[in-house]
């Protein structure tokens, strides 16, 4: 099976966003985009933001964007 990835998220609603995941808060304001890790992908809050199209994902991470993030 392949490595998970993570993901560049994306809010897609007019107002800001926090979305406090595993272990680090999210702040995202309107049409920002952020790296989130394989590991927060899963993380409830984040899917469940997603499944109310507050946020969307825009497509995997590299590589390298994902090496700024401390591993959750």
């Amino acid at each position: 099976m392949p490595e998970r990835r993570g993901m560049i998220i994306k809010n897609v609603s007019e107002d800001p966003i926090d979305l406090q995941l595993q272990g680090r808060t999210v702040h995202l304001d309107a049409g920002d985009e952020k790296v989130v890790s394989a590991v927060e992908v899963r993380d409830a809050v984040l899917r469940e933001a997603l499944q109310v199209r507050r946020l969307a994902i825009v497509r995997p991470s590299t590589d390298e964007e994902a090496a700024g993030l401390d591993p959750a």
